[in-house]
């Protein structure tokens, strides 16, 4: 049954109206109040660990860019490492987001390092960046460090247990299903604990019911979850 969910889509598009805040309400807030146009910062640090939301928000952040007619970019270190940027395209990005910037390598570092600069001599776009830690804490270039450290930084915390069960139970009944407490029990202890993870896992579940015409229970869960034999 694991092939189900390796057939299941992604979670739908990362948007800041799909997003749970959980601790993280006056970053949540900030963020909308720079889209809003009520805020003027132009360089923003996000830190957490992997699954805490970073790369939602950025995304999410871009997303609204471009729901708006702007010219937004998101790239993610973990997949390229490619800085070497036309200035003359940079000058028309709105918002650029850069993700997992402690996988940068040296090369990559200098030339992130003269994007910020140019960012913030030339041309007004917003750059928000993401990393595992608090820029104080990266291995990179200190030059590089310091220009991380220029705006604002904020920490993504992880969402508590009751706030995963809670934004579960919330997307059952968004694709029209209860959640009992049970299974949400069932998967915080057997499943990835990150709640796009999580997420996926709940969509197979749901498909999974609909074919086999029967409740969403933990042996139902249990039969999804047992490898293919």
């Amino acid at each position: 049954m694991k092939q189900l969910l390796l057939d299941i889509s992604p979670p739908c598009l990362p948007t800041l109206e799909n997003f749970v805040p959980g601790r993280n309400l006056e970053l949540f807030q900030t963020l909308k109040n720079i889209l809003g146009g009520h805020e003027k910062e132009r360089f923003i640090y996000l830190w957490g660990v992997n699954g805490c939301g970073k790369s939602h928000l950025l995304q999410a952040v871009v997303e609204s860019f471009m729901q708006n007619k702007l010219n937004a970019d998101y790239i993610n270190c973990g997949i390229t490492q490619n800085f070497k940027m036309d200035f003359s395209v940079v000058d028309k990005i709105n918002c650029l987001t850069i993700d997992n910037v402690d996988r940068l390598n040296a090369s990559t570092q200098i030339d992130l390092f003269n994007l910020y600069n140019h960012i913030r001599d030339e041309c007004q776009s917003l750059m928000l960046v993401s990393g595992s830690v608090a820029p104080s804490q990266l291995k990179l270039r200190e030059d590089l460090v310091t220009r991380l450290g220029w705006g604002l930084i904020y920490q993504v915390h992880e969402l508590s247990d009751d706030e995963k069960i809670q934004a579960m139970k919330k997307h059952a009944k968004r694709k029209g299903f209860e959640l009992t407490q049970d299974v949400c029990n069932y998967l915080l202890r057997h499943v990835k604990r990150d709640l796009p993870s999580l997420i996926v896992t709940l969509d197979a579940l749901d498909l999974h019911s609909l074919r086999e015409k029967r409740p969403i229970t933990i042996p139902m869960l249990r039969e999804l979850l047992l490898p293919a034999s």
